[in-house]
């Protein structure tokens, strides 16, 4: 059993600070960043691409590339101890059993010459005291909760759909019962009919695992399917963090207002959506000040000078905007 922290979070990310060394300069993926999870509870990290959500996940699972990536600076605390801290083959005991991730593409995580089930059971010998057969059946038990049946589990992954893939990797990432999911945009690659079953799928093994779980979208329809809370992340920052229904109800920062606006709203009869000028900044040059003050309509003189702080909008509401300071 996990060893809550007196707040009563699970895990705590704080102030993580993540830069990849080149040749041509710094990259600045994730600057200052902090949110953190409670036992059981859904967060999405929602924003556009380059933001910072997978090398965050990466970070958390202790897989960022180095040389040239370094986590520059932060806490990561989960079970009670700073992940940061871990050797090797300490986080290789946590990764499967007690932390897991899905990625985005199901065959880059799965190998195409050896039988799902094999698979599946492999993880689970890796990180519990059982035989080969219990492990054979505790793999074939998966499957049948991920909606395969047992009969197929000696096929290999070119043998089942995208869908099916992604179940596959589903069951792999909670064969020993973690008690934190991160999942990396897990429906991209499928259809609309698909991508709905996959993710009732999750909610409903969430549920039953009391799973902690990070969704890491750009869809924010994901969201509010599947997260307790969300965390807008922009240029490497979490800029607003909120329970989703307060963040859906009363979104304070431009950008996520910005996203909202880009959302086609089926009950207005609008003929152009409004999109948020301009790109992302490169995280190797990034503005000074506020980093969205460039793409921002509302932008004051001293948004270009200023580094936003925390804001409490209200109990659990945070935002980090010069709009919302007091004064």
């Amino acid at each position: 059993m996990a060893e809550i922290s007196k707040s009563g979070n699970l895990l705590e990310v704080e102030n993580l600070s993540i830069h990849f060394y080149l040749e041509e300069g710094t990259v600045h993926a994730v600057n200052d960043l902090s949110f953190s999870i409670k036992p059981g509870e859904s967060i999405g990290l929602v924003g556009e691409t380059g933001a910072g959500k997978t090398t965050t996940a990466l970070g958390i699972m202790s897989l960022i590339p180095s040389p040239p990536g370094l986590v520059a600076s932060g806490k990561i605390m989960f079970d009670g101890f700073n992940l940061l801290e871990y050797s090797e083959a300490e986080m290789r005991a946590v990764r499967g059993s007690k932390i897991s991730m899905i990625f985005q593409d199901p065959m880059t995580s799965l190998n195409p010459t050896i039988p799902v089930r094999d698979q599946i059971a492999e993880v689970i010998l890796l990180h519990q005291n059982i035989n080969a057969a219990q492990a054979m059946e505790r793999a074939e038990e998966m499957l049948e909760k991920v909606g395969i049946k047992k009969e197929r589990a000696g096929e290999y992954p070119h043998q089942f759909s995208g869908g099916m893939r992604q179940r596959v990797v589903i069951a792999i990432a909670l064969a020993c019962n973690p008690q934190l999911l991160i999942s990396d945009e897990p429906t991209t690659a499928l259809d609309v009919t698909i991508q709905a079953q996959v993710l009732e799928l999750m909610k409903d093994l969430k549920t039953e695992f009391n799973t902690s779980m990070i969704m890491i979208t750009h869809d924010l329809g994901i969201v509010a399917e599947i997260c307790d809370k969300v965390a807008i992340m922009y240029a490497g920052n979490v800029v607003e963090y909120a329970d989703k229904f307060e963040l859906f109800k009363n979104p304070k920062h431009p950008y996520t207002i910005g996203l909202f606006n880009s959302i086609p709203d089926i009950e207005k009869d609008e003929e152009k959506l409004q999109p948020i000028k301009g790109l992302m900044p490169d995280p190797m040059n990034l503005p000074t000040g506020c980093p969205f003050h460039p793409r921002c309509d509302h932008a004051m003189p001293r948004c270009s000078i200023e580094i936003p702080q925390q804001t409490v909008v209200n109990d659990g509401h945070f935002v980090k905007c010069l709009l919302s300071e007091k004064g």
